[in-house]
């Protein structure tokens, strides 16, 4: 979510990434396609925002992938498999991603995707690579009903397979917001606002639960318009309200404008949102008043990862002209999951694919185990992470500075 000046930069990376899968055979089965060289080249697939208001994160999830396959292809990790990227632009509308999903399925040399960064995408094309038994490993997706079923409060289900996430959820993520605003910030009115999206409502839904139960009281709830700019009436409720926090369920592009009008409006109180907030964006359009917002994210911050130097590292090597954003991190160990996954099915098929490829590597997805970016990565028996760790950042001096890291305790 980063500069909207990415726009042509996008255009021409989108345009090169197609560029990659051309080289794949499509009717060579789940096998990858002849590299030319004797071996195999391996699509993973990218699905994420590449362009408007989002594309800062979107942009760094797909370099992050392109990382990992350039470091695999390195240390020759799979012999005789080539790793390359096909990143496709979502622009954060389900009805893309949607078919982004088909596309990828319909290439046989995609043994894999990483993405998308929206929960409401995610919805759109879960099924589809379901019914393919082609992985996706979300390094962002948090809505708790993608891997829990939609009465996941009531009665977990997992409702597709072929869906894991090196994210943590909401579930968690909501009530840590919540804890820390009523019992650390010692805030204990709020005003509850979200965008009516998957993401928002459900993030908002969690933390309304969890402040309640501590006791907090919420003196006034609003949706908004994602597509709004002016969000003065809801401002003017929030001032109206007598409230000492604003807890927002959505993303930075109207958080930031948001968390400035309320302001203006006289509110002089903490905007609080969770990780679609956190992003530099956020400081440019909310202003200088921004001081004192907070969010939560998933993870410890990646810079202060002993884990996560050689990557950080790597990326600045690479000369991405985006920065890696929030997700940059936990994009990079999806596509790694995924580069395991293969190892694994390649390996146990002494040193080459199976014909039905997609369907084992999915198989394998399950176990896979390692030390990543992030930490720990492995899955549970619903494909969501098992590492629950998020932090609290506060605004200050113009950033995000980390104030608190833990993991919710229920």
């Amino acid at each position: 979510m980063r500069q909207r000046s990415l726009i042509a930069i996008t255009a021409a990376l989108a345009a090169g990434a197609l560029t990659l899968t051309a080289c794949g055979s499509r009717d060579s089965g789940d096998k990858g396609s002849d590299s030319g060289n004797g071996g195999t080249t391996v699509v993973i697939g990218v699905d994420a925002p590449l362009t408007g208001d989002l594309s800062a994160m979107g942009l760094g999830i797909k370099n992050s992938a392109d990382l990992a396959a350039k470091n695999a292809n390195k240390q020759n990790l799979v012999k005789g498999i080539t790793f390359k990227i096909d990143a496709r632009d979502d622009q954060a509308q389900p009805s893309a991603g949607q078919q982004n999903a088909s596309t990828f399925v319909s290439d046989k040399s995609v043994l894999g995707v990483v993405g998308p960064l929206n929960s409401s995408v995610a919805e759109s094309m879960q099924k589809v690579f379901d019914d393919a038994k082609l992985v996706q490993v979300s390094p962002a997706n948090t809505g708790p009903a993608l891997t829990q079923g939609q009465d996941w409060q009531n009665k977990k289900v997992r409702p597709y397979k072929a869906y894991f996430r090196t994210a943590t959820t909401d579930a968690i993520q909501g009530p840590f917001a919540a804890q820390y605003v009523y019992n650390t910030a010692k805030k204990k009115k709020v005003f509850v606002i979200d965008d009516k999206k998957t993401y928002g409502s459900g993030l908002a839904a969690t933390f309304t639960t969890e402040f309640k139960k501590l006791g907090g009281k919420v003196v006034g709830t609003e949706h908004i318009n994602p597509d709004a700019k002016d969000f003065s009436a809801v401002a003017t409720k929030v001032k109206n309200s007598g409230a000492e926090v604003v807890y927002y369920g959505g993303e930075y592009p109207q958080a930031g404008p948001l968390s400035k009008q309320i302001k203006a409006a006289g509110a002089k109180i903490p905007l609080v949102g969770g990780d679609g907030i956190k992003d530099d964006t956020y400081m440019k359009l909310a202003g200088s008043e921004a001081t004192g917002d907070l969010a939560t994210s998933v993870g410890a911050p990646v810079e202060d990862l002993p884990s996560a130097k050689q990557f950080v590292a790597d990326y600045k090597a690479a000369g991405y002209k985006e920065e890696y954003s929030a997700y940059g991190g936990y994009a990079y160990d999806s596509a790694w999951a995924v580069i395991e996954a293969v190892k694994k099915v390649v390996d146990a098929n002494g040193g080459k694919l199976p014909s039905d490829a997609r369907a084992k590597i999915t198989e394998a997805m399950q176990g896979v185990a390692f030390d990543g970016v992030t930490g720990k990565v492995s899955f549970d028996e619903y494909g969501d992470a098992t590492n629950k760790q998020l932090t609290v950042y506060a605004v200050k001096n113009g950033a995000w500075v980390p104030v608190k890291s833990g993991t919710y305790t229920g």
